[in-house]
């Protein structure tokens, strides 16, 4: 089962952005980060948290704990449309590797 897939589907038809998905290494522990235009509140998370926890039980999904937030001020920029969104905006880069030499 595409889990992530699943929240992407729930986390949208609420009207928010699936900014990122984290799971732990045996996928007990689950992270959800959301934004929408009008920024995010305390009752935006428990809402999809709600939401999210009736359609993981419906769907059998296996886990112990459901973490659902905003991206905050280090929020990711992960796909084309976080790049377009955000041009022209200060960004900080780490890099795994040196560039050059």
């Amino acid at each position: 089962m595409d889990v992530e897939g699943l929240v992407e589907q729930v986390v949208s038809g609420l009207g928010f952005e699936l900014v990122d998905f984290e799971t732990s290494p045996k996928g007990r522990l689950m992270r959800v980060f959301i934004d929408s235009e009008r920024g995010v509140t305390v009752d935006d998370c428990a809402t999809v948290s709600n939401q999210l926890t009736r359609v993981f039980e419906v769907e059998n999904v296996d886990y112990d704990r459901l973490e659902v937030s905003s991206p905050g001020l280090d929020r990711p920029l992960k796909k084309t449309a976080d790049f377009e969104r955000f041009a022209g905006d200060e960004v900080q880069v780490r890099l795994r590797m040196p560039i050059g030499n």
